[in-house]
């Protein structure tokens, strides 16, 4: 097969969608298939490159205002860009595409792409990397109308196939897109567990000068969806069992609310926050961690998450037994899940872990075992290609 990938984000931007991205392309040339790249320039990364075996076109990009907002973020935005929408149409007819793969429903690209696909006949898969929600009132209406009038509309005239990476994604691509289950192919998000077997780079704890002390580490940029606020609020439970214990929230912060509600209840000692980190140092973190304790709020199970489990650390997460689809999580055998915003049982369940090492590690083998069975980047990318078959033949068979 030929195929183009595409996300406005790519490394070296950083992020979940973007290595992800970058992951597939190149296990799509592993096993055979040509591929393309289509992506937001970023920084002083080459406009063309080729790398592990395909082609990477990054196209001129502009970035959104910086607003002072909770929900600014380092997006980049290609279509307002003189020349860019010619470029890549005459891109993708030269390398005439047999199906289309696109990550992120609310980027432009994913909308170019779109009009292409859908004025060539071409088969979209769409992965649904992040939903538009958030805790503010006044930001949740924004979104949800964002999604109606904006995105639901474009999607409806191209209509992908959805990748559903959970129970989550399933019903806000119902409800926000009125897709079915019929437009679903159910793909957990992949993590490449080798990342997290060899040696590690730096002594976390003795940069931070932790040394022995109970440690739970949380990785991922600070967001409204993600603002760490139950794990401060039970934070004060956890240091009067505890009273050495560690927290280090590791992402850029975008979001400081913790900061504030940390200051409040007297524990700003106990948190190291150092910012972002490279890539190649989330292995020194996660090895370093007692607990791991990331998603809190409900938002799903993501690939911070799924990375410390492959990383064996027991890692704590608020969502349902049921969460990914043919995935059984069973709580307290192979799982840690706590209801979500509920600091109370939060606090009880990491003081539980820090309490009995024993326990700790036989949860957090079972979790990498889970990793190993369902979320590596070997299953997820035969998952991937059979969905692509699928399209195909269904292609050819309205022809």
């Amino acid at each position: 097969m030929r195929i183009a990938v595409v996300n406005n984000f790519f490394p070296p931007r950083p992020g979940g969608s973007s290595h992800l991205a970058a992951a597939l392309a190149e296990r799509y040339v592993a096993a055979g298939h040509e591929v393309i790249v289509l992506t937001a320039a970023y920084r002083d990364a080459p406009a063309e490159e080729s790398r592990d075996g395909y082609r990477v076109l990054r196209l001129p990009a502009m970035g959104m205002p910086q607003l002072g907002l909770s929900i600014d973020f380092d997006m980049t935005f290609v279509s307002p860009r003189p020349g860019n929408w010619g470029k890549l149409f005459r891109v993708l007819d030269e390398f005439k595409p047999d199906v289309i793969h696109q990550h992120g429903q609310f980027f432009d690209l994913t909308w170019l792409t779109g009009w292409y696909a859908r004025r060539r006949k071409v088969p979209v898969l769409l992965s649904i990397h992040t939903r538009l929600e958030s805790p503010d009132p006044k930001y949740m209406a924004l979104f949800k109308g964002l999604d109606r009038f904006l995105v639901k509309p474009i999607l409806r005239r191209f209509r992908p196939r959805y990748v559903i990476m959970d129970e989550l994604a399933a019903t806000y691509c119902e409800q926000r897109y009125k897709a079915t289950t019929a437009d679903f192919e159910y793909i957990p998000v992949a993590v490449d567990p080798a990342r997290f077997e060899g040696p590690v780079a730096k002594d976390v704890r003795a940069e931070y000068g932790i040394g022995d002390a109970p440690l739970i580490v949380s990785l991922g940029h600070v967001i409204p969806l993600r603002d760490r606020l139950a794990l401060i609020d039970a934070l004060p439970a956890v240091l009067a069992r505890h009273p050495r214990t560690k927290v280090l929230i590791v992402g850029r912060v975008y979001f400081d609310a913790f900061v504030k509600r940390a200051a409040e209840l007297g524990v700003s000692d106990a948190i190291i926050a150092p910012g972002p980190v490279p890539k190649d140092d989330v292995p020194s973190y996660f090895a370093a961690a007692d607990v791991v304790a990331h998603d809190l709020q409900g938002g799903g199970c993501g690939t911070a998450s799924l990375e410390a489990m492959a990383a064996g650390r027991a890692t704590i997460a608020t969502v349902t037994e049921t969460n990914f689809p043919g995935v059984a999580l069973r709580n307290w055998e192979n799982a840690i899940l706590v209801k979500p915003n509920d600091p109370a049982e939060l606090a009880a369940a990491l003081i539980r872990l820090l309490e009995d090492p024993q326990e700790r590690e036989t949860i957090a083998k079972r979790q990498r075992e889970l990793i190993h069975g369902h979320f590596t980047m070997d299953v997820v990318t035969r998952q991937h290609l059979d969905a692509f078959q699928r399209m195909l033949n269904n292609a050819a068979g309205k022809k």
